[in-house]
């Protein structure tokens, strides 16, 4: 069995002034500082997450 795919997320913005959801998005993702960088599984709880704070994330290539 191949190893589940994975996605590297980088967060760009800070979450000052947005809603509580959206910080706990961004917890959930395991970020909570600007530049800071996380490796997901691939999943579509996690892609409507990235959705959800795109606004403050980037997904970072070839990672």
């Amino acid at each position: 069995m191949s190893e589940p795919k994975k996605i590297t997320v980088e967060q760009v913005k800070s979450p000052i002034g947005r809603s509580q959801d959206q910080r706990a998005t961004l917890v959930g993702l395991r970020l909570n500082k600007i530049g800071r960088r996380a490796s997901l599984e691939d999943t579509p709880s996690v892609r409507g997450m990235i959705a959800k704070v795109a606004h403050l994330i980037r997904v970072v290539e070839g990672q």
